[in-house]
């Protein structure tokens, strides 16, 4: 592996951690619009309590 300076190791640590966090709000992301889709869905055919 090439010698890399501090900066570039800061860099690539930074980038690693980013890629994690985008992967881990991904996969949240997918899960948390499935159920809010299931319970929409089921909120709609509950009566509404609203007037308007």
């Amino acid at each position: 592996m090439p010698q890399l300076s501090p900066l570039n190791w800061i860099l690539l640590f930074l980038l690693f951690w980013a890629a994690v966090l985008v992967v881990s709000v991904l996969i949240w992301w997918t899960k948390k619009n499935s159920f809010a889709c299931m319970t929409s869905k089921k909120a709609s055919i509950l009566e509404n309590k609203w007037n308007w």
